[in-house]
């Protein structure tokens, strides 16, 4: 596993638990750091700052785009999962869009249910053929 996978697994863990916990990412990130000796890396905390930074736009996208789903019908880790693909796929020019939904698909695959990888791949595909206008 890539340093940039588990990166995007712990963001992921991070983004999830701040939700369900009601705390902000960065709160959650903080208590994470105190509370273990597992070093984060800075892609985690680029991940997370980016997700936060652009959180609004991202759950507007993802909301106009997923057929049939509302953001707070789908499961809280393909939301989470999502989130992340989508802010990687629009506002990281570092990682290539095929790599962005590939890695958020392998996440849903491992975390999440049945149907998800193919739900996730469908809307972040949508989402990269999208992205001149969607960034216009």
């Amino acid at each position: 596993m890539s340093a940039r996978t588990k990166a995007r697994r712990r963001a992921l863990d991070i983004l999830f638990e701040a939700e369900q916990r009601d705390v902000s990412p960065l709160e959650a990130l903080r208590l994470r750091r105190e509370s273990t000796d597992i070093i984060v890396n800075e892609y985690t905390v680029t991940l997370i700052e980016g997700v936060m930074a652009e959180g609004e736009r991202i759950d507007e996208i993802l909301g106009t785009y997923a057929k049939g789903w509302t953001l707070d019908r789908m499961p809280a880790v393909d939301r989470t999962v999502l989130r992340i693909g989508a802010w990687e796929l629009l506002y990281n020019d570092d990682v290539p869009d095929g790599v962005a939904v590939a890695e958020a698909v392998a996440l849903a695959r491992v975390l999440s249910t049945d149907e998800s990888p193919e739900f996730i791949n469908g809307l972040l595909g949508r989402i990269q053929q999208l992205k001149p206008t969607l960034l216009a």
